[in-house]
């Protein structure tokens, strides 16, 4: 293996317990506390979301290079919902600012940043 691959092969890994504790902190601290009527329509949306995010994560290790892109491409698709739907849960006061500017800035960063990486890598690779 090669330290270019070895170096994927890290961030692919990474990118699990990262997006693991975002969900922790977003079912924990955010989700849970939002107004009843919200809980299960936004609340819902954004953990169906969550979790179809986690299922395309846990799959990348599992299929060929190839096909990664596409499943990168996916995850990405599905953090910029989350964005969304976050910026909604702020705007309508669902969730404070310094919760908001935490979950965008940190958590949501830090996935994003190894997904664009990972995205770099397949992109620039998957044409051999």
């Amino acid at each position: 293996m090669t330290l270019e691959q070895n170096d994927r092969r890290n961030k692919e890994l990474a990118i699990i317990p990262k997006y693991e504790f975002y969900m922790e902190y977003m079912l924990e601290i955010v989700l849970l506390k939002l107004p009843r009527t919200e809980k299960y329509s936004i609340g819902t949306e954004f953990k169906s979301v969550m979790y179809d995010t986690l299922k395309d994560i846990i799959f990348i290790e599992k299929i060929v290079p190839k096909e990664r892109l596409y499943y990168l491409n996916k995850i990405d698709a599905n953090l910029n919902v989350q964005r969304i739907l976050l910026r909604i849960m702020k705007k309508n006061k669902w969730i404070d600012e310094k919760r908001f500017n935490y979950v965008m800035n940190t958590l949501i960063r830090e996935v994003g940043s190894i997904l664009g990486g990972l995205i770099k890598y397949y992109a620039k690779n998957n044409t051999k």
